[in-house]
């Protein structure tokens, strides 16, 4: 690098670093080209914008060059002749003189491309020092009110943003590389013989409705209380888990799950005395016997080593969510995210005057966003609100999603745990004063008989799905143990 180029008025992200952390050899080079060939600004117009560039004036030629371009006109030094004389900034270092010197640093229209990869790449390297020099002066400048863990989500939701910004691979690609992905999938779904095109369940009619959970899909999950959607949620995880170790990778999926109600250790007894079948209160109480101590122990052995990952932070947002998630994607292959539930997340820095509403609409749009950059389903819990108690047969539907805001909208699936018998317990009948104690009698054979026919029996009510059909599929529900299961309708029993 010349003491000339060294002298040239720098970028702000470039200084004090611009020796090491700029090429402006590079910058002078695609520069040129682009004067001698504005159709090289096609190789290198999706990903480099001017503050990429480490030189002020080359930020400002750039930007120059760009505007007459897409005005559909020639950019040469007679067309930039106006913004030579009304910017200072290309005034300093020469005007129409160092166009000249530019045209002849130029580089051959075949390595257009690289060169802007070059000058990006050391955009994101002084990005890079840039959050580094912010982290430490957070850390060492006496803000003793952020603790280290939120200076540790800043950082990371810096990097995440660094990092997006520096994926060039975006972009419009030909019909035929879309068709060519959806083939591969629906070809490793036939050879499975499954007729799954995304992560399965585990329950069979589920997974016949919805084709299993889809890539980039968000997939909402909702219920009053006492509904199993945790359990629904914690049995999907499982396994989707357990399907991806049977076949070393092959089906099924790694599983991240945030638990923003329950403790990890809680949620780990529900899977444990759902394999063990073991009753999770006698767990928690510690009145087992030996035997039933040892298929604990033989169960815990065998869910040791599920690729299941639980994150119980409260309070957890969608940036420090997206940024955890894409570090797990990138170390352990993450396929599935679970989260439960929609209504305990946060939305830092929205106004006190934009209401619930808005709050959990920007979460939601924030889900699917996560969904569609890592690739993988994101499956959310959500509450309903209390409509449903009041309504006649107590069956929910999508205005009864909780502070729904844009639920609804952004949802891939909409689907509904209904259980109808905790209605018909709590609704027992009791004599009236005017009832004789045949006619109560006659009531409450009515109502033990529906009670039976309902019994551990629950459905699933899909409501939406935006690339297929809704229905509902009926499951069996064993609250002692937490489980669902596929419903053997012959039998009316859960299949082995």
């Amino acid at each position: 690098m010349n003491q000339a180029a060294r002298r040239l008025p720098v970028a702000e992200d470039a200084s004090p670093f611009l020796p090491a952390l700029a090429n402006v050899e590079a910058e002078k080079g695609l520069l040129g080209v682009l004067l001698l060939d504005n159709r090289c600004l096609d190789t290198v117009g999706d990903f480099l914008r001017p503050h990429h560039f480490s030189v002020a004036a080359h930020a400002r030629l750039f930007e120059a060059v760009t505007a007459v371009i897409e005005k559909g006109q020639v950019a040469d030094p007679t067309t930039l002749a106006p913004h030579l004389a009304a910017d200072q900034a290309l005034a300093d270092v020469g005007g129409a003189a160092y166009l000249r010197q530019l045209l002849a640093a130029a580089v051959t229209p075949l390595n257009a491309a690289h060169y802007g990869r070059a000058i990006h790449d050391f955009h994101l390297r002084r990005g890079l020092v840039g959050i580094s020099r912010d982290s430490i002066d957070g850390v060492c400048g006496g803000d003793v009110e952020t603790d280290a863990m939120q200076h540790i989500e800043r950082t990371e939701q810096k990097l995440f943003e660094l990092a997006t910004e520096g994926d060039v691979r975006g972009g419009l690609a030909p019909f035929k590389s879309a068709v060519v992905g959806f083939v591969d999938q629906a070809t490793a779904a036939h050879e499975r013989a499954g007729g799954l095109v995304g992560v399965g369940t585990g329950f069979r009619d589920l997974d016949d409705l919805l084709g299993g959970l889809q890539d980039t899909d968000l997939i909402v999950l909702a219920g009053r209380p006492s509904m199993g959607k945790t359990s629904m949620a914690t049995n999907i995880a499982c396994n989707a888990a357990r399907r991806y170790v049977e076949t070393r990778g092959d089906e099924g999926a790694v599983v991240g799950f945030f638990s923003l109600e329950m403790s990890g250790e809680q949620l780990a007894g529900r899977i444990v005395a759902e394999q063990s079948n073991i009753n999770s209160q006698r767990i928690r109480k510690g009145k087992l016997s030996n035997d039933e101590f040892s298929r604990l122990a033989m169960a815990s052995g065998e869910l040791h080593d599920l690729p299941l990952f639980i994150d119980d932070s409260p309070s957890m947002t969608v940036a420090a969510m997206r940024t955890r998630a894409r570090r797990m994607k990138r170390k352990h292959k993450l396929g599935l995210i679970v989260v439960d539930y929609i209504q305990l997340m946060e939305e830092p820095g929205r106004s006190q005057n934009d209401g619930r509403v808005q709050e959990v609409s920007a979460i939601t749009r924030g889900l699917k966003r996560m969904a569609k950059e890592l690739g993988v389903p994101v499956l959310a819990l959500s509450q309903l609100s209390r409509k449903v108690e009041d309504r006649t047969g107590n069956r929910p539907q999508l205005s009864d999603l909780r502070e729904s805001g844009s639920i609804e909208q952004d949802a891939d699936v909409v689907m509904f745990i209904f259980r109808e018998e905790y209605y018909f317990r709590k609704a027992k009948p009791s004599r009236r004063a005017d009832e004789d104690e045949t006619d109560f009698q006659r009531r409450l054979s009515k109502w033990e008989e529906r009670v039976r026919q309902v019994q551990n029996l629950a459905e699933v009510i899909v409501d939406k799905q935006r690339h297929g059909p809704v229905g509902s599929i009926e499951l069996m529900f064993d609250g002692e143990f937490t489980r669902f299961g596929d419903l053997d309708v012959v039998h009316g029993r859960a299949d082995d």
